[in-house]
């Protein structure tokens, strides 16, 4: 299992300190409110992003754990 970042859109009000806190993994769009991938987080990056998870000043940002989906089988 591998965690994400996840943004909380009715939070969210694009002061942008996260893709200050972790520019390899959130970008801004044009109006300053976070862009992400989506993608697993790296495990050496997970400290820093529930850093920046807690450091939102509106709490927005949550780092999450994805779950495994089983594979259909034929």
């Amino acid at each position: 299992m591998g965690q994400r970042i996840d943004i909380d859109w009715t939070s969210c009000q694009g002061h942008g300190l996260c893709a200050e806190l972790l520019p390899e993994h959130i970008s801004l769009d044009e109006w300053g409110y976070p862009l992400v991938a989506g993608t697993p987080l790296p495990a050496h990056t997970v400290k820093r992003a529930r850093r920046a998870a807690a450091d939102c000043p509106v709490l927005a940002l949550k780092v999450t754990v994805e779950e495994r989906k089983p594979h259909p089988r034929s």
